[in-house]
């Protein structure tokens, strides 16, 4: 399976051009900038008609317009995971977006515990602690979902996003880990988006 991985698009997504054939494309949140909703419609109606046979798309911290909405009228194939998953073609995804709401409370360390162990690609705004996380001499990942990453014994992929000036691919074991940002870490121009084949 070959999956386009695309994250932290802060409203530019319009701006992204040939993108390549893949059978399925993440979008792992941000792609409102300031949170509006005209921004988040306005994302949904590209998404959605974008030409992949399936699309999934969970929200980061700057998509809490969608917090708590339930979004109806989607295609069958456009799968909004909010700490839910889905399987295609045999492989379990399962997203954990990064509301604000949550992150504040103890409902983001639950929403990590939730997340099942036979899950084989993941999909979190936040990256892990300590891989493709480093920016201004800190380590932002999160260290929850560094600790439940052994515990996923399929996991073939971790897709994310949030700290843009890490952009980019790393494989540790089995386990590809893909920080998907596109726009770079000063916002003036766009990375190249990542294509990951399982």
């Amino acid at each position: 399976m070959k999956i386009l991985h695309l994250s932290d698009t802060h409203s530019c997504h319009r701006r992204l051009r040939n993108l390549p054939d893949a059978d399925l494309v993440i979008h792992s949140g941000d792609f409102c900038m300031a949170g509006s909703e005209k921004e988040a419609i306005d994302f949904l109606n590209w998404f959605c008609d974008l030409p992949y046979r399936h699309k999934i798309f969970i929200c980061g911290n700057h998509d809490d317009c969608l917090y708590g909405a339930n979004i109806d009228g989607l295609d069958d194939n456009v799968h909004y995971l909010c700490n839910s998953g889905i399987e295609i073609e045999g492989l379990k995804f399962y997203g954990v977006p990064m509301f604000m709401g949550d992150c504040i409370t103890d409902r983001q360390s639950r929403n990590y515990a939730g997340i099942p162990a036979d899950t084989d690609i993941l999909i979190t705004h936040c990256p892990a602690y300590g891989i493709l996380d480093f920016d201004d001499n800190i380590n932002y990942g999160s260290e929850e979902i560094l600790e439940r990453l052994p515990t996923l014994h399929n996991l073939e992929a971790h897709l994310f996003g949030h700290i843009h000036a890490r952009h980019g691919v790393r494989t540790i074991g089995n386990t590809i880990f893909s920080n998907g940002a596109i726009m770079n870490a000063d916002y003036t121009n766009l990375n190249r988006y990542n294509l990951i084949e399982l």
